[in-house]
């Protein structure tokens, strides 16, 4: 469910508030009796985040925004739109209008994200969807004439974000590859960009082994995903490409994962793909001037009687051959040969997502990302940037060539895995194989779902990326020569 972010046109006396400030001294200008500013003055002073009023015929909340640097406080009042919507559920409100007088910029618009994201819910597979469903429908922000188009670009990221997470919480039951090539292909049509789906003979015609390889244990044809945003006077000459790793489920195939934590969870597996839609989906409605397109491998891997095996050797899209040590590192196959058909569009800049390794997971745990590769260190310094900004937190990883002696096959030009220490490393320096451009790699294994409710985040898909790959993509349109 997609809450909506609007503009207020106007604000009535009955309508339901938070009203941002920095500090008390601004209570004066809130529509409060002295009986209700004293109350809201005193637990001000107690530190306290939200302040409740209740006028019976409306509910205040105030909110006093701490002290902090830029980011701290912008996360801090996301998660205080979290916090937010336990009273707005409780007082069943349907709409609710953010004011701030707070000298600090963008404090509503944060406070709305968190709100918003906090307010998702997947009902679909819920018998009893009315019941269940939040009562808050609508947040609307008063801005100035000059942030108007701030909050309908924040709708829209919303949207996004909301369809990511839409996406990896289906199950494989209804979201097949070739589901989710008709679920892109929609999505197109409602947000502006084109969609090509590549099937199965077309995807044996381009020889990507590594797809093939993957989808081979499956009953279900695998999909190779072309989305293009082009805008009419884009200012790069050559695209960005976001490559998503689609796998719509994982079972390992026949190196075959244990339950329970494990297998249960694989339905996520194709949350790059979902965050790198998504943000494509967002680059085009807000109609950013940047060409970009999108490359999303999809299939399933299973243990099939015709699935691919420890011992074999792949020939890849490139030519390069693979010898699978694993079948469970398939993420790494399809990737490859999407990055190795990213080099026909003379890249300007290659960033690929994917839920790639349990040992990224184990690094950082649940609150970044793993990020590597081989493009310049101000893009790297950028993207981290972004990332401290709307919190969806990076942290590099080397690319050292001496990782390079851990795929070093036998048999082949390179084996699937390498030892047992630096997994997500090894995992990158694979991929970094079929590049010849400026590239990234982000290992969102950690951060895409979730077992435990976390804040805005909320509690399975968490549509990470997003929000990350939007503004860092804006920015380049910005500031591109």
């Amino acid at each position: 469910m997609s809450t909506a972010i609007q503009v207020a046109t106007s604000v009535k006396e009955g309508d339901h508030l938070i009203w941002v400030i920095d500090d008390a001294n601004q209570l004066k200008k809130l529509p409060l009796s002295k009986n209700e500013r004293t109350y809201a003055n005193r637990l001000i002073g107690q530190q306290e985040k939200i302040v409740p009023i209740n006028q019976y015929n409306r509910m205040i909340y105030i909110y006093c925004v701490p002290d902090g640097d830029k980011y701290e406080v912008l996360e801090e009042s996301r998660k205080t739109g979290h916090l937010l919507l336990a009273g707005i559920k409780k007082n069943k409100i349907k709409s609710i209008t953010i004011i701030s007088d707070s000298a600090a910029p963008d404090i509503d618009l944060a406070v709305a994200e968190g709100l918003s994201l906090s307010n998702y819910q997947f009902l679909k597979y819920k018998q009893d969807q009315k019941k269940l469903k939040a009562p808050l429908s609508t947040i609307k922000i008063k801005a100035a004439a000059g942030r108007k188009a701030a909050v309908r670009e924040l709708n829209e990221i919303h949207r996004a974000t909301v369809k990511a997470r839409d996406l990896v919480n289906e199950p494989l039951s209804y979201l097949t590859a070739l589901q989710f090539s008709a679920e892109i292909e929609k999505l197109g049509k409602e947000s502006g960009f084109s969609t090509t789906v590549l099937t199965k003979k077309k995807i044996e015609a381009l020889k990507m082994g590594g797809v093939l390889a993957v989808n081979a244990g499956s009953q279900h044809p695998p999909t190779f995903n072309i989305l293009e945003w082009k805008p009419s006077k884009p200012v790069n000459n050559n695209p960005v490409i976001l490559v998503g790793k689609g796998i719509v489920y994982d079972t390992g195939g026949l190196s075959l994962k244990a339950t329970p934590n494990s297998m249960d969870k694989m339905k996520s597996d194709m949350a790059g793909a979902a965050a790198a839609i998504g943000a494509i989906s967002c680059l085009a409605k807000n109609d950013i001037p940047l060409h970009v397109i999108g490359l999303i491998p999809a299939t399933d891997n299973r243990p099939g009687e015709n699935a691919y095996t420890p011992g074999d050797v792949i020939n890849m899209h490139n030519g390069y051959t693979v010898e699978v040590l694993n079948t469970d590192a398939e993420g790494r196959m399809i990737l490859a040969d999407a990055l190795s058909y990213a080099q026909k569009y003379r890249p300007e800049l290659v960033l690929d997502i994917a839920t790639l390794t349990g040992a990224a997971s184990r690094a950082i745990g649940p609150l970044g990302m793993v990020m590597m590769g081989t493009a310049g260190e101000a893009v790297k310094a950028k993207l981290m940037e972004y990332g401290e900004l709307v919190h969806e937190r990076l942290v590099e990883f080397p690319l050292w060539d001496e990782y390079k002696s851990q795929l070093n096959s036998d048999i082949a030009d390179l084996k699937n895995i390498g030892g047992t220490e630096a997994g997500a490393i090894t995992a990158g320096k694979f991929l970094e194989h079929f590049t010849d451009y400026p590239w990234l790699h982000l290992d969102i294994a950690g951060v895409a779902f979730l077992d435990n409710l976390d804040s805005y985040r909320g509690k399975n898909a968490t549509g990470t990326g997003v929000r990350l790959l939007y503004h860092f993509l804006k920015s380049m349109s910005e500031t591109h020569e």
